[in-house]
């Protein structure tokens, strides 16, 4: 049994011979999922389902400090709802499986499994919604979504995935546009600070927005392969789904009026972010703030000091736990210490502590870092103490190695050939001019698989001229190729 788990924890393909093998490896063998038996859909084990879990819960309180109440809206939308909105429904359809019979019986409406949930919020909206003081409404719901993609990836791109999904209506375009910013921002502050992935702000293309948002906002990150991964967006609806839903309210001069809506989410693709920003060959390197286990104390030495030895790093765990760290112990006998090692390493669990007799005769224990490997020898009296520094210090770093590498793999280009070269040679995010055209944007997916990943708000650079064109550039827009 051992010896099988011994090549278990070791048969991880190398991140620079194949990545996207290596991804399915580890995300395999650190026992984060398993293939369900229908195409395109995966079974969250329980280390996975825990890091959604601390997700939700960061957000979720986000949310309600900034006003928003969670609801809960139907799985399964009528067809005639998606006829009114055009553009939604040409965005949305060839993803959409459909509900046609149920209990033996030919549906009368073909019902959509839920892809997103603005036409379902818009009806209800309209029914409502009577007057300005049932305005602004701010409602979330956390729940699962269903779109049959014909290529799939676990965790990144699955037919069905989970999500929230913020919905709300407001009196004014200035209302709107300040929540379709707030919640880009808290999404922000969340995936830098609590997952240790650095993000670009922007606004999307008008060919890479939302299906029936006037505009789409992003984040983006940098994954170790060079590219990009969406991370979060937020989409100014505008009127277009109020008039489509006649989401009308009598101001305050008893005028009747269109809303204003938003909408805004999250997905458990930031668990496949996790893995593809901090990862490396040995397995996950997870951020402490969303390990389900924060440290794992390995009591070590021969058998006959086990009496001595195992109590040690039991008194460590009970310290550890009080002071609310998330610790497990493994005393278990039949393994090496060695193994285990590997196995909690592959884990990406942030903290090691080994203890062993001549540590306890040092008065000591060894603390290992699994983002970077270093060794700390510490006291027991300090251990504590060491610990919640130290879980704080590897957050901070793990975010600098990623910012830093997301700034090492951002290029700026001058031309369509430079841009190219980037893209094929060096791997990352590439800065171009563009002048506008949709065309010129096309030409640049035409010529070496990169799509436009948004217009940042704040670029390191300002291209003069369109990369594609040469006319003048209206907008400076990060290119890379992306899942």
């Amino acid at each position: 049994m051992a010896k099988e788990n011994k090549s278990f924890v070791k048969e991880i393909t190398p991140q620079s011979e194949d990545f996207s093998r290596w991804y399915l490896d580890v995300i395999q063998k650190a026992d984060w999922m398993d293939y369900a038996p229908v195409r395109g859909c995966i079974v969250f084990k329980p280390d996975a389902y825990e890091i959604w879990e601390r997700c939700q819960q960061e957000l979720d309180r986000e949310f309600k400090r900034t006003g928003h109440r969670n609801a809960y809206f139907p799985l399964f939308i009528p067809e005639s709802f998606f006829e009114k909105e055009k553009e939604h429904v040409e965005g949305f359809n060839p993803e959409l499986p459909w509900v046609t019979e149920a209990g033996g019986d030919i549906l009368e409406e073909r019902l959509a499994v839920r892809p997103t949930s603005e036409t379902m919020f818009g009806h209800m909206y309209a029914q409502w919604i009577q007057s300005y003081r049932d305005l602004p409404v701010l409602l979330n719901q956390w729940a699962n979504v269903v779109r049959w993609e014909k290529r799939t990836l676990p965790f990144l791109r699955t037919s069905e995935f989970l999500w929230q999904e913020g919905h709300t209506a407001h009196a004014t375009e200035d209302e709107a546009r300040a929540e379709t910013m707030q919640m880009l921002e808290i999404y922000a502050n969340f995936v830098e600070s609590f997952l240790a992935i650095p993000v670009i702000r922007g606004q999307k293309t008008p060919s890479e927005k939302f299906a029936g948002a006037v505009d789409t906002y992003s984040l983006e990150s940098l994954m170790k392969d060079g590219k990009a991964l969406q991370t979060a967006t937020s989409h100014y609806l505008g009127q277009n789904f109020a008039k489509g839903f006649d989401i009308q309210y009598l101001d305050k001069d008893n005028q009747r009026k269109y809303v204003y809506t938003t909408s805004w989410g999250i997905t458990t693709r930031l668990l496949g972010a996790i893995v593809m920003v901090h990862g490396d060959d040995r397995g996950l390197v997870i951020p402490p703030k969303v390990a389900p286990t924060q440290v794992v104390v390995i009591p070590i030495g021969p058998a006959k000091t086990r009496e001595t030895v195992v109590p040690a790093a039991e008194q460590i765990v009970a310290s550890l736990q009080s002071s609310g760290v998330r610790v497990n112990i493994d005393a278990r006998d039949d393994v090496s210490p060695g193994w285990k090692f590997n196995e909690y390493e592959m884990r990406g669990i942030p903290i090691r502590i080994e203890i062993g007799p001549r540590d306890l005769e040092s008065g000591q224990a060894i603390l290992v870092r699994r983002d970077t490997g270093e060794k700390l020898p510490v006291p027991l009296t300090q251990v504590g103490e060491t610990v919640n520094k130290l879980l704080a210090t590897i957050q901070a770093d793990m975010f600098q190695a990623a910012k830093n590498r997301l700034h090492e793999h951002s290029y700026v280009a001058d031309d369509l050939a430079a841009l190219v070269s980037y893209i094929q040679n060096e791997r990352g995010l590439v800065l171009a001019g563009w002048c506008g055209d949709d065309a010129c944007e096309r030409a640049v997916k035409d010529a070496c698989s990169a799509t436009s990943r948004n217009i940042p708000f704040d670029p390191p650079a300002q291209p003069k001229h369109c990369v594609t064109c040469g006319k003048p550039a209206q907008y400076a827009v990060w290119f890379a190729k992306a899942y």
